[in-house]
């Protein structure tokens, strides 16, 4: 594979990836594959290793060229890679016209970008039929190496499960979460990781807000604020106090608007993941918490924002649970995703009026779901499983109700050797064990 000028474009030191299965069924299925996400998370890395040819939007004079004639980014022995195509928006309508022009022809076009353009400048058409769209997220323990990935989570709703033993110990982990998973980082020191983690919420702060026309100073204690918040549905209202709690005219300051714009803002870049609230037919929403929760697209993130190492976790382990959760999260989106028949929202959560929670659902399309809590250490796993055990009962309760039994149920726990069902059923599953 080469780009325009006859060289090899796929990396040379790629790492496979989870989404790597993904991409190949959606260019079976698409004439043409976009794929979001976090920056530095890997997409242009993905996408070269799938296509023949690469062009820059970002690069030499090429966002000008793009701007006089988009056409011209879509030039090159495809599968055509372009990199960064939000910087000209109307590269989108421009690949779906090529995709109207030749319907028989899959996978011609990949389209790679961290953020999405602004409203007003969105392009009118979806693409819907034409382009499929890809979520990428930075690197599980999985494909970073630190987990074996034998307890598979397609295997678990396929009903296989082999005992495995995880090789995380507990200062691995506090080195994980702070590292993250970004691939550049993967064989840094934990120290020098979080300096690339702070730099990229530097630049995220002080270059990619204000070109949205945001302010650098808001954007910085909205995620601070979030930080500090991690893995809890808070409101508007609450982030806006904490972003601004020593000031008494709060709404001279920043409105509750405003801060959700801003919200919207660090989706658009993913810089953060929302965990929408899981209603199981039976229940009645009014009756549940349904108010996303907020999760950073990785837990380095929350780490680089707190101030906080592996040492300074040690000593604050109920910050760390909070991170960890994070972590989790993190993964299970990538694992829940690479399902063939996951449903709209791949990873949700469970939260009702009498304080009944689960800290992850994942539901396939077909309705099929599975309840897994998230817990640090294995001594939490009695108290983990009782609440799975009263989250099942009580959806199952009523015979008339459409609530169908899980799956599984799981405890994920960070500190952990083996991966084993329990007697009643339910599986512990150490992350360092858990795979796609």
């Amino acid at each position: 594979m080469s780009d325009a000028a006859g060289r090899n474009i796929r990396p040379a030191a790629y790492r496979p990836r989870i989404v790597d299965a993904q991409i190949d069924r959606y260019m079976r299925i698409f004439g043409a594959v976009e794929i979001a996400g976090t920056k530095w998370c890997g997409k242009t890395w993905s996408a070269r290793a799938h296509a023949a040819s690469i062009t820059y939007v970002d690069r030499d004079s090429n966002l000008a060229a793009a701007q006089a004639d988009s056409s011209l980014m879509l030039l090159g022995e495809r599968p055509h890679v372009i990199d960064e195509w939000q910087l000209a928006p109307a590269l989108w309508d421009e690949v779906r016209h090529h995709v109207d022009d030749e319907p028989e022809r899959k996978g011609q076009w990949l389209l790679t970008g961290s953020s999405t353009p602004p409203d007003d400048e969105m392009p009118k058409h979806s693409g819907a039929g034409r382009i499929g769209r890809i979520r990428m997220n930075p690197m599980t323990l999985a494909e970073s190496g630190l987990s074996t990935g034998e307890v598979s989570l397609a295997g678990l709703f396929e009903g296989r499960f082999s005992a495995a033993k995880s090789r995380i110990d507990t200062r691995a982990l506090l080195d994980a979460v702070c590292r993250g998973g970004w691939p550049e980082a993967v064989d840094m020191p934990v120290a020098d990781a979080q300096v690339l983690v702070r730099e990229y919420m530097r630049l995220t702060v002080s270059e990619s807000v204000p070109r949205q026309g945001r302010s650098a100073d808001v954007a910085r204690r909205l995620l601070d604020s979030l930080a500090r918040s991690i893995s809890q549905a808070v409101t508007l209202r609450t982030l806006r106090n904490d972003m601004y709690g020593a000031e008494e005219d709060l709404d001279g300051l920043v409105s509750e608007r405003t801060v959700s714009e801003y919200l919207a803002v660090f989706e658009s870049m993913f810089v953060i993941d929302l965990v929408k609230g899981w209603v199981p037919p039976s229940r009645s929403p009014k009756r549940l918490q349904t108010k996303a929760r907020r999760y950073f697209a990785d837990p380095s993130i929350a780490a680089a924002m707190l101030g906080m190492s592996p040492a300074a976790l040690l000593g604050d382990w109920q910050t760390f649970g909070l991170l960890f959760e994070n972590l989790c999260i993190r993964d299970l989106l990538v694992y829940a995703r690479a399902l063939p028949d996951i449903g709209m929202d791949p990873v949700r959560y469970y939260h009702d009026d009498s304080g009944l929670e689960c800290d992850a659902i994942i539901e396939l399309a077909d309705g099929r779901w599975a309840g897994i809590e998230i817990k640090t250490s294995e001594d939490k796993v009695p108290e983990a499983a009782t609440n799975l055990h009263r989250l099942e009962a009580k959806l199952l309760k009523n015979p008339g109700a459409r609530t169908r039994a899980p799956e599984f149920l799981a405890v994920l726990v960070g500190i952990g050797e083996f991966a084993y069902r329990r007697d009643d059923g339910i599986y512990v599953i150490p992350v360092g064990t858990l795979g796609a």
